[in-house]
């Protein structure tokens, strides 16, 4: 009985200060968590904001089943780095590419097509990836909306950091693709 009280109280002191420890450390965690995340909006709001400020669009076209999607999510979107370039210099949208709910840009409107693939898709993800429908794809458009280009696949956060500053700044108009990686490989 003796020993039984004299473990009981450490480990009592154990638990509450483990369990305090936790809930004193959750809101950090949840204020790092928020402070690195893209700043998506709707397609709609960055098409009106891209018509005022010339920024370009970034689209993460994706779908609910794809896993490469979700992992890109997990790390690539994740990135501080990746995070801060993107909401720095572009406006981001996250399309569902079989989204149901209609979308009217510039007086027209795209609505999902149940009829296209063996799961439907929306017209406007039809648009933007030519029909060459893979998921995930990011779209780049120029502040126009027009289609800079589509980039297939998953990207991990270094690789798509070479593809944000490529277009973001420009770079592609005066520099080939090539070149301007194994620069940005040699400025590291």
């Amino acid at each position: 009985m003796y020993l039984a009280k004299k473990i009981w109280l450490p480990l009592a002191l154990f638990a509450f200060g483990f369990a305090s420890w936790g809930f004193m450390s959750l809101p950090a965690e949840n204020a790092q968590s928020s402070a690195a995340e893209i700043k998506w909006v709707t397609m709609e709001e960055a098409a009106a904001a891209a018509e005022k400020d010339g920024k370009k669009l970034l689209i993460d076209m994706y779908t609910d089943w794809c896993g490469w999607c979700k992992r890109m999510d997990a790390t690539t979107y994740s990135d501080p780095g990746v995070v801060k370039y993107i909401n720095d210099n572009y406006h981001a949208v996250k399309f569902d590419a079989e989204s149901k709910e209609a979308v009217t840009i510039n007086g027209v409107t795209y609505k999902y097509n149940p009829k296209i693939g063996r799961r439907g898709v929306h017209e406007l993800a039809v648009q933007i990836l030519n029909g060459k429908l893979s998921y995930p794809t990011t779209s780049f458009l120029n502040p126009d909306l027009s289609i800079l280009t589509n980039v297939a696949g998953f990207q991990k956060a270094d690789d798509m950091m070479v593809i944000l500053s490529f277009l973001g700044e420009d770079h592609y108009k005066n520099v080939p693709w090539e070149e301007y990686q194994k620069s940005y490989a040699q400025g590291k």
